[in-house]
């Protein structure tokens, strides 16, 4: 069982920023948890990357899957956008908030899981404390073990990253938008993780190493 690093010291001495409260994310009691990597791991794995928009998911995701053959990335937003076309006539804003998104995104990954013999690394962000258990509890019912693994930034890494950001500039403002959104939802993301990482001041292949490591023990050579 690997411990938690806390590697940005801000986070360690009480949520300030170059001496500057850090309003958003204050709350620094996970940086002393240790992972959950690694305990009762049996059968097929379901990475699960989550945090907020801008925070280096999709990257990382990418990146570990390169790294690790036995993995194949696997996009719970094409499960909604299979939806959202299929369901031009319907009012939502969002598909997360489908029933029919949360029953097939698992059923969905069950099905490439089971045609590949991989194991899955899913980048997708879930704010609703709710909409993630009920995900969980899916995935578990097929038999799949969720590894949980938050991605985590300060406000001004995040903003700092989001505004540089080149290539999604169209939805700039939307991911600006939703920092609030994920500083009301981090205290429980933080304490449902399996594995929270501090992107702060860590280079992606960091903090693909990190994730690696993590569950390198875990996956049964294929």
């Amino acid at each position: 069982m690997s411990t938690l690093v806390c590697t940005t010291h801000y986070m360690c001495v009480g949520g300030t920023l170059n001496g500057r409260p850090n309003h958003l994310f204050s709350d620094t009691s996970f940086v002393t948890r240790r992972s959950r990597v690694g305990e009762d791991i049996v059968g097929d794995m379901m990475i699960w990357i989550n945090g907020t928009f801008g925070v280096g998911k999709t990257t990382a995701g990418q990146a570990l899957v390169e790294t690790q053959p036995g993995l194949r990335l696997f996009d719970p937003e094409a499960v909604g956008y299979m939806l959202m076309h299929s369901l031009k006539d319907q009012a939502f804003s969002d598909f997360q908030d489908l029933p029919a998104w949360r029953a097939l995104v698992p059923a969905t990954a069950f099905e490439i899981r089971r045609h590949t013999g991989q194991h899955l690394v899913a980048v997708q962000t879930v704010l609703r404390q709710d909409y993630w258990a009920e995900l969980k509890a899916s995935f578990s019912e097929l038999d799949d073990q969720v590894v949980h693994i938050v991605l985590d930034a300060d406000e001004a890494t995040l903003r700092n990253r989001i505004e540089n950001d080149q290539v999604e500039l169209s939805g700039r403002q939307w991911r600006l938008d939703h920092l609030e959104k994920y500083a009301a939802a981090r205290k429980w993301m933080i304490k449902e993780a399996d594995l929270v990482i501090d992107t702060s001041r860590l280079a992606a292949e960091d903090v693909v190493s990190r994730i690696a490591d993590a569950i390198r023990a875990e996956l049964p050579v294929r």
